[in-house]
């Protein structure tokens, strides 16, 4: 049986939930192709499509009022996105933005909705300023509305660096902004809404993480994850008068482990003092509700969830739903949503589905699930991956004639480097269009990614980067000695930083490879540092090294400069408008590549940025993958 990848990429996820106050929900689905704004009033029911663009919408959020939806949006994947406000009830659209040239970054509405709070790169390009913006939700706006016809915003206060806004007080005066220096370095700080005065709010010495910020009862605390007390993500309080910090006990402290895993998505309202929390237990959520039970105790209670992720916890103004994305490898993305007042009623909490997304060409129960395994690098650390093999059976779209030891294997690293290979959705039907077309998927976390704890984050930072590429060779002697590998068909295969380490395994491991594919990969660090995003690069060279102070070393390190390494075949993807990793970097190791005689093929789109986000470019870009594969492997 041959499927074409149409099918499988046809698989549809909705995503990023937000509640209005009767319960109705908006989220994102990508049912058209590319994600739009869509409604549903009911679990299961027939959704409503908000907006029409050929563009991604990047978020929703309903106001606290539950007439609008804030929404942003970008072109060309450039990610400079404009805010927008909707009327669901007869689709207008007011644009609230109009400056193509600056990244606007969503902040929330103010708890009586009469206003918005955003960050935008308007009078710096390497700056974020904080901007409040007031809304007037009683007039209709007009499909692609200018922008005149809102409030023109006010600058609060000037920020430095990627300064995002992520809340308002609970009484509406103040805002709570976190300012990531580093993957490992985030800060938080409450501003004055009338004043302007920014309040530093996390003085620390050593690099620490502040995750899911958000205003406690009556406004006097700051409850978030953070690993300032050890070594993972764990739930504290910030007491606003002394900035003491706290942590907070939860009910599953005893049955986890106090810190052995992190919590990586919470949500608290701070009017009922509900929450939520999902914590990552080797790639796999757990999900909690509760209470506050005093400002340092939480009684939670487990709430169960198909085996996967969870993400995008959010909570509607009435503190009495959450709602949650799950997926899982045979789950596409869907939204469920859970009763928080169950556990005042004594009642065993349960989630319910709301959205059934198209599943595409193929059935969910045709998708694999993955082995998740633990193999031994060089210092003897033991690395976590998710290993899958295809199917024997011939009818499932394996290879006729496939026998031991002929089972051809994707190395597929991801990007990051802080981040984590997760049995999530994420990208999980191009994975199952190569398990069908006979291929076994290996997908490493290797060391530098996140959800094992900030020591294991921190191995591959500056002169350490070269470690991580040593654990995937040692990952790929772990394939060889799999009974169903062949050893001499191995691909590698990543994106963005992911991309990378495709380009440094064949420059540094080139004898071990039969293919690479790169996406949106970086080949040069200097050359990247020096032409990424203005506001990205401070963020990057905390954890990379810095131009001025570790260019010798970044030279080193640059595949580009071995390129004469490389032997084998080499597929290149990128999008024109990506403001992360300039485009550059593709056209000077294809043309390199080319140079050696080296088989090497190019893709670049010119309407995609850092992801390639239409339907009709991810067909093709995975079609040529797969002929290029087909002939090459």
């Amino acid at each position: 049986m041959t499927r074409t990848v149409g099918r499988y990429l046809n698989a549809r996820g909705t995503r990023g939930a937000t509640v209005a106050p009767d319960g109705r929900l908006a989220f994102r689905a990508d049912t058209t192709g590319t994600m739009q704004v869509w409604t549903l009033d009911e679990p299961g029911g027939w959704p409503t499509q908000q907006t029409f663009y050929d563009e991604r919408v990047s978020f929703v959020d309903w106001s606290p009022s539950g007439d609008v939806i804030a929404f942003g949006k970008d072109a060309g994947a450039d990610e400079h996105d404009q805010l927008y406000q909707l009327d669901p009830t007869d689709r207008s659209i007011d644009r609230l933005t109009d400056q193509p040239d600056a990244i606007h970054e969503w902040g929330g509405w103010s708890p009586e909705g009469d206003r918005i709070a955003f960050t935008a790169n308007r009078r710096s390009t390497a700056d974020f300023d904080v901007y409040v913006m007031d809304i007037d939700t009683d007039e209709g706006g007009t499909d692609h509305g200018s922008a005149a016809d809102a409030d023109e915003p006010t600058l609060v206060c000037a920020g430095d660096g990627r300064i995002s806004v992520v809340g308002w007080s609970p009484s509406g005066d103040r805002l709570l902004c976190r300012n990531a220096h580093a993957s490992s370095d985030i800060d938080l700080s409450v501003v004055d809404v009338d004043s302007g005065e920014r309040r530093h709010v996390t003085p620390h010495e050593d690099a620490a993480r502040y995750g899911h910020p958000t205003f406690g009862p009556d406004g006097e605390a700051i409850y978030c994850t953070s690993d300032r007390f050890g070594d993972t993500l764990e739930l504290i309080r910030i007491d606003l008068g002394t900035l003491e910090c706290e942590p907070v006990a939860v009910g599953d402290q005893e049955r986890n482990g106090n810190g052995n895993w992190s919590i990586d998505e919470f949500e608290l309202d701070a009017a009922t003092g509900r929450l939520a929390y999902a914590r990552n237990v080797d790639g796999y959520s757990e999900l909690f509700i509760g209470e506050l039970h005093t400002s340092t105790q939480a009684d939670t209670a487990p709430v169960e969830v198909p085996d996967g992720v969870v993400s995008g916890l959010t909570i509607d103004p009435a503190g009495a739903r959450a709602a949650m994305t799950v997926s899982s490898t045979n789950l596409n993305y869907s939204i469920y949503a859970v009763e928080l007042e169950t556990l005042a009623d004594g009642e065993t909490p349960a989630v319910e589905r709301w959205t059934v997304p198209s599943s595409g060409g193929v059935p969910l129960d045709q998708y694999h699930e993955p082995e998740l395994i633990r193999y031994e690098t060089f210092d003897g650390r033991e690395i976590p991956a998710f290993f899958t093999l295809p199917d024997d059976d011939e009818e499932a779209g394996a290879r006729e004639g496939k026998k031991a030891g002929e089972t051809p294997v994707i190395v597929d690293i991801h990007g990051g480097p802080h981040s984590q290979r997760r049995p999530s959705w994420r990208n999980r039907p191009i994975r199952q269009y190569f398990l069908d077309a006979g291929y076994a998927i290996f997908e490493p976390n290797v060391r530098g990614s996140s959800g094992y704890g900030s020591e294991y984050a921190a191995l591959d930072d500056v002169e350490k980067r070269m470690d991580s590429v040593r654990d995937i060779a040692h990952g790929v002697e772990w394939l060889r000695d799999q009974p169903a590998i062949d050893a001499d068909s191995i691909v590698c295969y990543g994106r963005s930083y992911g991309g990378f380490m495709v380009l440094a395994c064949i420059t540094e491991y080139p004898d071990i490879w039969a293919a690479a594919v790169d996406f949106v990969g970086i080949s040069n660090w200097v050359t990247f540092l020096e032409n990424t995003g203005d506001y990205r690069r401070p963020h990057r060279e905390a954890e990379y090294g810095s131009l001025e102070s570790d260019r010798e070393f970044l030279e080193s390190i640059s595949p580009i400069h071995e390129v004469d390494q490389i032997s084998c075949p080499l597929f290149v993807q990128h999008g024109a408008n990506d403001p992360r990793v300039p485009v550059d970097e593709a056209r000077q190791i294809a043309a390199a590549v080319e140079e050696q005689g080296v088989p090497v093929e190019t893709c670049i789109f010119e309407d995609e940025g850092h992801h390639t986000t239409k339907l009709e470019n991810r067909i093709e870009q995975f079609e040529r993958i797969g002929a290029f594969l087909d002939e090459h492997v």
